[in-house]
């Protein structure tokens, strides 16, 4: 039974992505973003399943992927292509007014398909990452309609209103669809969570990123997913050597 138990996390993971598919169709995006947060938890589980069984298989690998498209790229790509459909209504440049801006952000999706596949055959990505997971940009869009919906009725050290007026702004969000789908198939090298051991000298980094991760959600709360985000893209530059 062992060896299913991966497999069954990771169907989950799919079941998640498609839940939140039908929520961003009926217009529920905080509910269609609660999902994908759900799915990279069973996205994390199978994973950590899989290297505590020894369960891996081809099917498996397979299954994943396919999993993650649907969660961490149609999902996301979604939620983005409706508020910025919801915002670009009244738009004032001949891209917003033909309703042309709305399909940048299919480029989360087809740029996580190339991601996952080159995932697949890239051997270089056993240990750490070659372009931005397809799991942290899904959880940076999906914070978004949490943001933007959700942020004035959570309890925080510091309220930042200028977030929701940034990520309600459709040509910010336009930008930063297409830029962190760049980094999806981008040649950055990123560094993993996966802890081989303890020492502070092997996981310096990955120690840093969870401090900072920790303080700043005890500040800022759901507004802090976005810079939590940042935070692992430039502690990745920064010890870009070590990795």
């Amino acid at each position: 039974m062992k060896k299913h138990i991966p497999n069954a996390l990771t169907t989950l993971n799919l079941i998640c992505g498609l839940i939140s598919v039908s929520l961003v169709l009926q217009n529920h995006l905080v509910w269609a973003a609660v999902f994908i947060f759900i799915a990279a938890v069973f996205d994390y589980l199978d994973g950590t399943a899989a290297r505590l069984l020894k369960a891996y298989s081809e099917l498996g690998k397979q299954l994943d992927s396919l999993a993650d498209l649907v969660s961490f790229g149609v999902a996301p790509g979604l939620i983005i292509f409706q508020l910025l459909s919801i915002h670009c209504t009244n738009g004032c440049n001949i891209l917003e007014r033909w309703n042309i801006v709305p399909y940048l952000a299919l480029m989360i999706p087809v740029c996580s398909a190339l991601r996952l596949a080159k995932f697949n055959i890239d051997p270089r990505q056993e240990v750490n990452f070659i372009g931005l997971p397809t799991p942290a940009n899904a959880i940076f869009f999906a914070s978004i309609p949490m943001i933007i919906h959700i942020q004035d009725r959570i309890h925080t050290f510091i309220q930042l209103d200028f977030m929701v007026a940034l990520f309600s702004n459709p040509r910010v969000l336009a930008v930063l669809a297409v830029f962190f789908s760049y980094l999806l198939i981008s040649d950055l090298r990123l560094f993993s969570m996966k802890f081989k051991s303890m020492s502070w000298k092997d996981n310096q980094h990955r120690f840093i990123f969870l401090f900072l991760s920790l303080v700043l959600l005890l500040i800022f709360s759901i507004s802090a997913v976005p810079m939590v985000i940042l935070a692992y893209l430039l502690l990745s530059v920064v010890y870009q050597k070590k990795m």
